[in-house]
């Protein structure tokens, strides 16, 4: 690596919602700049006018703040290499678009878009390998190379609508290094002479891309596979230029669950899962759900996101930002595609639910109760009460919202019991025990779940019953659930008077069983 400050970029274009895969690049950025005490720089990439979509910069920001990738640079915070907004730098494109053409590296051309493809129907009617506006075809075409300089002056004082094509040469090779995949190789005949600027003098993505990657002083280019095609381009644009270019790092796709091909969002709202961090609507009024609204912390999709393709020197799976910043390198990039496995991102959240303390995890306990409208207010809960429930729930859930879902039989005591349920766990013996036992418990001091779970443990031995054949009935009736948390903490938070009262009830509704 060479020894100037790293200075990667992120460089999304405002034409709609930040897809999962470019928040990944996004994060790859983020990691290998603060793993060499760089710069992290987003530029918005807006020259394509026609796919603008308000909102959508907005969104990007929003996006990555909720993720906490932060940059050093960027339109809103700026930096010493602004303007970072593309649009806002169209005037000096048109300098360094003019030095190439100076130099012999660039043409104008006049062609209209029916005579393109006229050409294009042409090749590939004669079986052309590159049936393209290339080395060969250009010199059929109406373009500064093939008519007479006083015809092309006249023609651009005139305001006849032209673009800027680089002139790509016939014979030679272009080879690059990337990080990920090694030396890429590849002759100039199988590619075109680009379009570099645009007949409304906007540039394109490759003569914008390489000018401020230049001026910015980027030192690795870290983007998708879907640009590798494009890089022997830039490759070439750099040498027109006489600039050095950037390291390339090109990320292997994300793939579908089953590995057949690239992730879409079709395909994503196919399988039920959401493409986008945070909820975005498109223009026609589409709502895409994202993962901060499904209930998705962001260090759970950051450290999912980070293993999608990458991984660490160890077995370990859990990483916080710091440690994946410090773990992070290009060379265990993988080549090959990575699955997205959408049940191993909730895994991830489980995870960093269970790190977090009761008292994190009251917000969404109690966003949970007043959404649930049973008739209890906060007020109406003492917060250690609370907070010993989250504390006891987090290990069951998957998302912030489940807490209360988990959780909502300590405030509403079973109405009705399940069939089955009834049928696996209500027996006449376990039914006449906790007969015994509630009359027993209404008499007995016991002020805590440990000593409910003696007294009924006593019970059980005189009456020769082990307690674990009693103990799914208890459950039954205190939490109408057939599994859950630990019954001698759901006791304990309950109290002796609620659980004598559930047991009544379960009592009175389901009756003794006779004996089978």
């Amino acid at each position: 690596m060479n020894q100037q400050e790293v200075r990667v970029r992120f460089a999304p274009s405002p034409t709609g919602g930040l897809h999962i895969g470019g928040v990944r690049t996004a994060l790859y950025n983020y990691l290998f700049a603060k793993k060499h005490n760089g710069k992290f720089i987003i530029r918005i990439e807006d020259t394509d006018q026609k796919r603008f979509v308000p909102g959508a910069e907005e969104y990007i920001y929003e996006a990555l703040e909720w993720l906490g990738l932060l940059p050093d640079e960027s339109p809103k915070v700026g930096g010493p290499y602004g303007p970072y907004r593309q649009s806002e730098r169209k005037a000096m494109y048109r300098q360094y678009v003019e030095q190439l053409i100076e130099k012999g590296h660039a043409y104008y051309a006049f062609d209209t878009e029916e005579e393109l493809e006229a050409m294009r129907e042409r090749l590939v009617a004669a079986k052309s390998k590159n049936p393209s506006y290339n080395a060969i075809s250009r010199m059929s075409m109406k373009n500064s190379l093939t008519l007479p300089p006083e015809e092309v002056k006249a023609r651009i004082e005139a305001g006849e609508p032209y673009v800027i094509r680089m002139k790509v040469p016939h014979k030679k090779e272009i080879r690059f290094k990337d990080h990920i995949r090694g030396w890429v190789v590849v002759h100039a005949s199988a590619l075109d002479d680009k379009v570099l600027l645009k007949s409304d003098g906007m540039p394109t993505y490759h003569l914008a891309n390489i000018v401020d990657d230049h001026l910015m002083k980027i030192t690795h280019v870290i983007r998708g596979e879907e640009w590798l095609p494009s890089a022997p381009i830039h490759v070439l644009l750099y040498e027109f230029f006489g600039w050095q270019p950037p390291e390339f790092a090109h990320l292997p796709l994300i793939l579908r669950p089953d590995g057949n091909g690239k992730l879409s969002k079709r395909v994503a709202d196919q399988l039920g899962f959401p493409i986008f961090p945070l909820t975005w609507t498109d223009q026609e009024g589409n709502v895409s759900v994202g993962y901060r609204e499904r209930g998705f912390l962001p260090e759970a999709i950051i450290n999912f996101l980070a293993l999608l393709g990458w991984h660490p020197s160890d077995n370990r799976e859990l990483f916080t930002l710091e440690e994946l910043i410090q773990e992070f390198s290009l060379e265990r990039i993988t080549k090959s595609g990575a699955r997205f496995d959408f049940e191993k991102a909730k895994w991830f959240n489980q995870q960093y639910l269970r790190q977090k303390s009761g008292e994190e995890l009251l917000p969404f306990f109690f966003e949970g109760l007043e959404q649930a409208k049973v008739g209890i207010s906060t007020d109406d809960i003492a917060k250690e009460k609370a907070i010993r429930i989250c504390e006891l729930m987090k290990e069951r859930i998957t998302f912030p919202k489940d807490i209360w879902e988990e959780a909502s039989f300590f405030f509403v005591a079973p109405a009705a019991f399940d069939e089955q349920a009834v049928a696996k766990r209500w027996n006449e013996q376990a039914a006449r025990l906790l007969k015994t036992y509630a009359e027993k418990l209404q008499t007995t001091d016991a002020p805590d779940g440990t000593a409910m779970e003696q007294l009924l443990g006593k019970l059980a031995e005189a009456e020769g019953v082990k307690v674990g054949k009693v103990m799914p009935a208890l459950r039954l009736a205190l939490t109408g659930q057939m599994a859950g948390p630990d019954l001698v903490e759901i006791m304990n938070i309950l109290g002796k008077e609620e659980v004598v009262k559930r047991l009544l009830y379960a009592l009175e509704t389901l009756g003794v069983p006779a004996k089978s």
